[in-house]
């Protein structure tokens, strides 16, 4: 018996991802779990808490001084937080 169709095994699961709707919702848990890694240690400890709500990434950060620093940076930040997971999960960023 010959196979008729190869596939690699993350085409497929990505496949069922989308067909089950939970491909969205893991790619802004991979985002929200990557913001450590992106911005570093200093800015993660003034971090109180981050979501994502409608493509918008909403983070809440203890110093003013920090949070006016991200939000001259943010476009950059959101580009960099979305190829860090490969997909268009975030379009901007509300610092609060």
């Amino acid at each position: 018996m010959k196979r008729q169709r190869e596939e690699q095994v993350g085409d497929v699961i990505r496949q069922f991802m989308r067909a089950e709707g939970i491909e969205t919702p893991y790619n802004e848990f991979r985002l929200v779990q990557a913001w450590p890694e992106i911005v570093g240690p200093a800015v993660e400890r003034m971090t109180t808490d981050i979501y994502i709500k409608n493509s918008i990434l909403y983070v809440h950060l203890t110093s003013s001084v920090i949070r006016h620093e991200l939000f001259l940076g943010r476009q950059r930040l959101a580009q960099r937080l979305n190829d860090y997971v490969g997909a268009q999960v975030i379009t901007t960023i509300v610092f609060r």
